[in-house]
């Protein structure tokens, strides 16, 4: 039987929460432009595409619509902002330092890809999971984001592992499609950005709903 010895990890709404800063500086944006700010639930579902299309998502539906300049502004305005204020509230979800202690331990191969910049992937990576992580995947002007799957295939590449004995975990629909582009077995996890019934509608096969949960989904397909 299949043995999977690697394991690549979303980032945002996966390992690391950073809805509430995404959220604070979304607002900070709006209330600066004048526009009514979006609520927790509102931007958790507008998440998962990068920092654009959270901006393009949160900006009200207007007539005449908002012109592509402002857009652009006020993504450059979240940019600066978030780069001050990314780590004001973010932390780990509760259980995942034990997870991947866990894993370690077990002698699974790890690695980290987010559709962030190479250095902000870099700099959260040593900030949070140094210990845990040896590679940490992000975007570059050479690799294509999530879903398309560079960035899972140049971690694999790094960790000289092959998709057949890799498992990719992540929180959402890009997750999903990143990991079925890869080739990747895929476990949804519902403490992210996506509740349980969106992820099923989606086909996730294995679903877990608290971290430890994945020690067991593992080894039930490591038999």
């Amino acid at each position: 039987m299949k043995q999977y010895t690697t394991i690549i990890f979303d980032c945002d709404g996966t390992i690391l929460n950073t809805l509430e800063d995404l959220m604070d500086t979304m607002n900070y944006v709006l209330t600066k432009h004048k526009y009514p700010t979006r609520s927790y639930e509102e931007i958790r579902s507008f998440v998962g595409n990068g920092l654009a299309k959270l901006v393009d998502r949160s900006i009200p539906t207007l007539t005449p619509p908002i012109s592509k300049s402002e857009k652009d502004t006020m993504l450059q305005e979240f940019k600066a902002y978030y780069a001050d204020h990314c780590n004001d509230k973010t932390a780990p979800y509760p259980g995942i330092y034990e997870l991947l202690k866990a894993l370690k331990n077990d002698g699974y191969k790890l690695a980290v890809v987010s559709n962030k910049v190479q250095e902000g992937v870099t700099a959260l990576n040593n900030q949070y999971f140094k210990e845990y992580f040896t590679v940490a995947i992000g975007e570059t002007t050479n690799r294509k984001r999530k879903p398309e799957p560079d960035m899972v295939l140049a971690a694999l590449e790094e960790l000289q592992s092959t998709p057949e004995e890799a498992i990719y975990i992540g929180d959402s629909e890009v997750d999903l499609a990143t990991a079925k582009n890869s080739g990747l077995l895929p476990i949804a996890v519902t403490w992210g950005f996506r509740d349980e019934d969106v992820l099923r509608e989606l086909g996730a096969e294995y679903i877990v709903k608290e971290p430890k949960d994945i020690l067991e989904v593992l080894k039930e397909i490591n038999k």
